[in-house]
């Protein structure tokens, strides 16, 4: 059990450092038709409009689901015991 909780934690640790440099979006490019007759609303360049807050939600249920069947799971085990 110590060592399933301790490659659980390394692997956690593994995957934030890795998807860090990942969730960062590039920034959205100049507008291409502004100013060549006039005026003219850019057109949209796909940037992400909420920020990740909605992906931060779901890990955290994800996360939070997860440590519940876990613990469930060392529970049944240890009544199993008895």
């Amino acid at each position: 059990m110590k060592n399933t909780l301790r490659s659980v934690f390394f692997l956690l640790i593994f995957w934030l450092l890795l998807i860090h440099g990942v969730v960062y979006a590039d920034p959205p490019g100049p507008p291409t038709d502004h100013g060549s007759s006039g005026n003219q609303d850019p057109e949209p360049v796909g940037a992400p409009i909420d920020g990740g807050l909605g992906v931060l939600v779901l890990l955290a249920a994800g996360a939070g689901y997860g440590g519940l069947k876990m613990a469930r799971s060392f529970k049944k085990k240890e009544t199993e015991e008895l």
